[in-house]
């Protein structure tokens, strides 16, 4: 759904879900999804509740010690869509195994975030696809 879609509207599709789940309104399954990982990120809850164009706007930068907001958010609903869909094969045990050992699924999805990240990063730098294997490899040595 979010292939065609630009950074600013990506952005506002998310501060409108967690509008319409804070409002009480019908979500789409998407929209549920999205306002679920809202809601278990209350540091995020006022810049979803301000909504202004210029936090919208705003660009997020690691050398600056900022954390986006919305690309950590992103890939909790990216883990959750790949869990569902049992891809990559494996995931699924995997996860199951660290949120046992971490005791907590939410801390298990902030590890896996790192494999993903990092096999994202790696794919964009070497103009490659993402390596399905090297982000299981990853996610088993988090287990271990």
């Amino acid at each position: 759904m979010f292939i065609n879609q630009g950074r600013d509207e990506l952005r506002r599709y998310y501060v409108r879900a967690w509008e319409k789940a804070q409002a009480g309104q019908p979500l789409e399954p998407l929209e549920r999804l999205i306002a679920d990982v809202v809601r278990r990120h209350p540091e995020y809850h006022r810049l979803f509740e301000t909504s202004s164009e210029d936090l919208l706007d705003k660009d997020y930068r690691p050398e600056s010690g900022e954390t986006n907001p919305f690309l950590h958010l992103s890939l909790h609903v990216a883990i959750h869509e790949q869990l569902t869909a049992g891809r990559p094969h494996g995931l699924r045990e995997h996860f199951r195994d660290l949120a046992t050992k971490l005791g907590d699924a939410h801390s298990a999805e902030h590890r896996i975030m790192e494999c993903l990240a990092e096999t994202l990063w790696r794919a964009q730098r070497d103009g490659t696809e993402p390596s399905e294997n090297n982000y299981l490899e990853c996610v088993e040595r988090l287990i271990k």
